[in-house]
Parts: C-alpha cells; sequence; structure tokens
C-alpha cells in the first residue's frame, strides 16, 4: 500500500455493518494504517532458509511411566468429602436437569 492510498475504512465499516462515529472512523484509520505500515516492513525482512513455525520453542509431549503406588485410605477420603451417598460414594451437585422435567 503506498503512502497516499487510504483505507476506505468508513466502506469495511459498512462491510461489517458497523456504525461508527466520524471520530472513531478517524482513529480506525490512523490505527489500519499503522497495522499495515507494520506488515509492509515485515515483508522486506529476509527470511531466506528460515523454517514456518507455529510457535517459538519446539513442542513436545512429556510422557511419565504410569507406576502404580499405594492409594490414599478410602475411609480418610470419605471423611473428608462435604457430602456422601450412604458413606460410600461421593455427592456431588446435579449438572443436567433430570429426564422427568424439574
Amino acid at each position: 500500500m503506498s503512502k497516499n492510498e487510504k483505507i476506505d475504512v468508513a466502506h469495511i465499516a459498512n462491510l461489517a455493518r458497523l456504525e461508527l462515529s466520524d471520530d472513531m472512523i478517524e482513529k480506525l484509520q490512523g490505527d489500519m494504517e499503522a497495522i499495515v505500515e507494520y506488515v509492509e516492513q515485515l515483508q522486506e525482512l529476509d527470511i531466506e532458509g528460515i523454517e514456518p513455525t507455529a510457535h517459538g520453542s519446539p513442542l513436545t509431549n512429556i510422557w511419565r511411566e504410569d507406576i502404580c503406588k499405594e492409594s490414599f485410605d478410602r475411609e480418610v477420603m470419605l471423611k473428608n468429602a462435604p457430602a456422601t451417598v450412604d458413606d460410600e460414594l461421593l455427592r456431588v451437585p446435579q449438572v443436567l436437569p433430570s429426564e422427568g422435567g424439574a
């Protein structure tokens, strides 16, 4: 985009079905021109030989061995629960409505 070329913010707002005040159009005009100018600067960079990446550092899954260990005592855990059913199950708040209608 050349320096003499302007972004038609009013037209873009119309396409997006946005109602903008003249002050907002003027502000967005400057913002959009700054963005385009920055992208033009980026296009000038020599990126020959640089592999495209989605992340700045390589991502790898970190797996650990699945080692069986002794579990917590069931009775102790149930005693720490806020509510139980028949002293065997944890009572939790209902997530989905019942089928019979609430």
